[in-house]
């Protein structure tokens, strides 16, 4: 069972992680609902019926839904034009649940089942190559959602975040690895007058800079990641 009110109105929401709402995921944008920072009807994707169980969850009364964040609609799954695809990899980047596998330079594909349609994918393509075509006629919002898509977008967006995670400390510990050696590598090397043991210094003094930046900022990622872990 949830535990706070920003977890029960996160539950409510249909996951999509499209930022419509103005936040950049909708974790976030529970925790500000919450917190009186943003209201309870700029959810798109969750349409009339998401305001209703927002409204419900907070003990107010139901209202319109804020179309300036985006109309309510049949939900739509990206589409890549294969033909026109370049490989560039930018809507890759910009899917929050890796629904689209491929690599640089090679054609890439929607994996349909876990796109949420949140549209994130379309923008950052330079050649227009995808369009968002729907799969739902004549339903939108919750009606063309449910709870079981809504659970595995979320998991597959926590999935994808903790694995960006991975890979930047991972390139993090390389870079960490590589700044060691270089500064074994200086210690060596001999200096035979001032200037170049100024110079020797001036370097070690950089390197040693990168390196204890590296080690606090992998600190600062373990006490976070604690942190998010630490039940309430």
């Amino acid at each position: 069972m949830p535990h706070t009110l920003a977890d029960q109105l996160e539950d409510a929401l249909p996951q999509t992680q499209c930022t419509k709402c103005g936040y950049p995921a909708c974790r976030p944008y529970a925790e500000a609902i919450a917190g009186g920072e943003a209201n309870y009807n700029q959810c798109p994707p969750g349409g009339e019926e998401g305001v209703k169980r927002l409204a419900s969850i907070l003990g107010k009364p139901v209202i319109a839904l804020d179309t300036s964040h985006g109309m309510e609609r049949e939900r739509p799954v990206a589409l890549i034009e294969e033909a026109y695809c370049i490989g560039c990899t930018l809507c890759i980047q910009a899917c929050p649940v890796d629904a689209i596998i491929g690599a640089p330079k090679q054609m890439h594909t929607i994996i349909s089942d876990l796109c949420t349609g949140c549209d994130l994918c379309v923008a950052p393509c330079p050649v227009d190559c995808i369009s968002m075509v729907s799969v739902t006629p004549g339903k939108t919002g919750w009606a063309a959602w449910n709870e079981n898509q809504a659970d595995q977008a979320r998991a597959q967006f926590h999935f994808r975040q903790q694995r960006l995670l991975r890979e930047k400390q991972e390139n993090d510990d390389r870079l960490a690895a590589k700044a060691a050696e270089k500064l074994v590598a200086l210690e060596a090397e001999p200096a035979l007058n001032a200037e170049e043991i100024a110079s020797k210094e001036r370097k070690k003094a950089i390197i040693a800079a990168a390196i204890e930046r590296a080690r606090l900022q992998k600190l600062q990622a373990s006490r976070d990641h604690q942190a998010e872990e630490k039940p309430e």
